[in-house]
């Protein structure tokens, strides 16, 4: 297997946890948190596409997609490029209101769209590109792409949890 195909195979998993993690929640339990000061399965599914919209986006020099599309005001939100949930505090978390799990989903299938097409043109040698020198030692694609890929993961596991929390009541 070569690294195309392991990059395409992890982030190809993503749309199937996003989607069972939002599955049959009301607007209202995706904007459910479990406890004060924790995260509702809606803000992690949209906080964990954010991340790789701006990412993935960055790295190709291209427009978000969600600046470019209506996903910000189905989600109760403007299209801010620059808000990707980091530092939100429990009023930012509580402005994130999807309007249902749909337009989660759709929006992840979109961004993931993005991300697979860009993966599937890469070589090998393209990892090593520098993406941001302001780091010590900087940043190459490859360790972007691994970055975007863990933190997706760890966010969709926590959806999980917090869905598990919310049918349990």
């Amino acid at each position: 297997m070569d690294v195309n195909d392991l990059l395409i195979e992890a982030y190809g998993r993503l749309p199937e946890l996003v989607e069972s993690a939002v599955e049959g929640l009301s607007p209202e339990q995706l904007r459910q948190a479990p406890a004060a000061g924790a995260n509702p399965v809606g803000w992690l599914v949209w906080h964990l596409t954010r991340i790789q919209d701006h990412g993935v986006a960055d790295v190709l020099g291209e427009k978000q997609l969600w600046v470019g599309g209506d996903w910000a005001g189905r989600c109760g939100l403007t299209a801010d490029p620059d808000d990707t949930g980091f530092g939100h505090g429990s009023e930012q978390i509580a402005a994130v209101r999807p309007e249902d799990g749909r337009v989660l989903v759709d929006y992840h299938r979109a961004v993931v769209d993005r991300t697979l097409a860009y993966l599937r043109g890469l070589r090998p040698a393209d990892l090593d590109r520098v993406v941001d020198p302001n780091w010590d030692p900087p940043v190459t694609l490859g360790v972007r792409l691994i970055s975007l890929l863990a933190d997706d993961l760890q966010h969709a596991g926590q959806a999980a949890y917090v869905r598990g929390l919310i049918q349990r009541g």
